[in-house]
């Protein structure tokens, strides 16, 4: 017999979509004619006028969605907004009905998918514990039985006896979570909900997570928290535009996929400043450009063996010897590698910029990333004074991808863990 807790097949949901098509501007005037001349023949014909100014498109969230998942399975859902997570998670929690395909669910469900899911706004925390309680099929004694843990974890104390619609957006998520995970469910449904919470909530709610799912219960887990994801599921699945890019796999490998899924190679491997962001008094920066030696932007995915340079344009109308000009890397889940300026090395050897158009340049050396997607911010300030361009805000952000040619060793052919890949010498000393 099959262990299977949860089962989906080629499930699909499909909405329909109303176009209202826009009629030109009338005056009242317009209006008031018009109305004299059509009389009761126009009154007749609004509905059939509404009905054909009206047109429908089928719009598919969901398309031949299938996995399944035994118990103890921690499942992360990840995607971008609109792949069809919380679509997914609804259908799976009976909260809509699925266009087609078949579920298999055996168990108990607990969802958590937006704040005040399941909540009675008018019922204190206490009525509540036990509303949901009752929901998932817990008798008074199981419930009674769970309610001082719950309301522990969920540090709601002093509000028990207070109506759930003056909480704050963060007590409604720790009375909730606090309930969903503590009722025992055999399968436990949680949204992106999660992030309302305060970091310190988020590490005890994963943590709870991990223990519930050692005891044979199964979790299914969206977040845009890649680490997250990473340190607690077990599988994952990626969805994209509806759609399961892949069959339900490790994590590591899932989170390559939506790291640089929608992403053509280097699609974006130069930023030009058309929109003159960060223009002041002082600078201008023209572009922030991925090239070769001579200044060309890539076209292709490079090779760990091949030197890159980042390349930054910009014009000066004085000088100032706080300036500085550089940029920050970030790997695929948008962690940060390093940030580096023209002032790093000492100031002998800073390259000096003049009133003017220049363009400094940096090498990122071969033989140090790893494979893998790579984005590069813009970093432009006055030390101590301004930025002008921060890396991780703004919109000058630039990417590129490696693929291949790690090292000589016939032992690392393939991707090495982390995000540097450098070759270092060593010797028997």
């Amino acid at each position: 017999m099959s262990n299977e807790i949860i089962k989906v097949e080629a499930l699909a949901k499909k909405y329909l979509l109303q176009h209202q098509q826009k009629e030109s501007y009338q005056t009242f005037r317009d209006s008031l004619m018009h109305g004299f001349k059509a009389g009761l023949k126009r009154s007749q014909k609004i509905f059939q006028n509404d009905l054909s100014s009206a047109s429908q498109e089928e719009f598919w969230a969901l398309r031949d969605i299938e996995f399944s998942l035994e118990p103890g399975d921690r499942l992360g859902i990840i995607g971008r907004n609109g792949a069809g997570k919380s679509t997914l998670l609804k259908i799976l929690s009976r909260i809509v009905e699925p266009t087609a395909g078949r579920i298999t669910l055996r168990g108990r469900v607990a969802s958590l998918l937006e704040v005040g899911t399941g909540f009675h706004p008018e019922l204190t925390g206490r009525e509540n514990i036990f509303l949901n309680g009752s929901i998932l099929g817990m008798t008074r004694a199981e419930i009674k039985r769970k309610f001082d843990e719950i309301v522990a974890f969920s540090e709601t104390e002093k509000f028990l006896d207070t109506p759930v619609k003056r909480y704050s957006s963060g007590m409604y998520v720790r009375l909730a979570f606090a309930v969903a995970a503590h009722l025992e469910p055999e399968i436990l449904v949680v949204d992106e909900v999660l992030a309302v919470g305060d970091s310190q909530f988020q590490k005890k709610c994963l943590s709870k997570m991990e223990s519930i799912s050692g005891e044979g219960r199964t979790i299914l887990f969206v977040s845009h928290n890649m680490e997250a994801v990473r340190k607690l599921c077990t599988k994952a699945l990626v969805l994209h535009q509806g759609r399961q890019m892949a069959a339900t796999n490790s994590v590591d490998s899932s989170i390559d996929l939506y790291m640089s899924a929608g992403l053509q190679p280097n699609s974006n491997s130069a930023w030009k400043n058309t929109k003159e962001f960060g223009k002041n008094s002082l600078i201008f920066v023209h572009s922030l450009v991925i090239g070769d030696s001579e200044g060309k932007p890539i076209q292709s995915a490079i090779r760990n063996d091949q030197d890159v340079w980042v390349y930054v344009d910009f014009e000066l109308k004085g000088t100032d010897p706080a300036l500085q000009i550089g940029y920050g890397i970030y790997g695929q889940d948008d962690s940060l590698l390093y940030w580096t300026c023209h002032t790093d090395t000492s100031e002998l050897d800073w390259p000096k910029p003049s009133k003017g158009r220049n363009v400094f340049r940096s090498k990122i050396p071969s033989r140090f990333l790893n494979e893998g997607r790579y984005r590069v911010d813009l970093l432009v300030a006055l030390y101590n004074r301004e930025w002008i361009f921060q890396p991780g805000v703004g919109e000058s952000g630039i990417s590129f991808e490696i693929v291949g040619g790690l090292c000589d060793s016939p032992y690392w052919s393939i991707r090495r863990p982390g995000h540097l890949a450098p070759v270092l010498s060593w010797e028997n000393f």
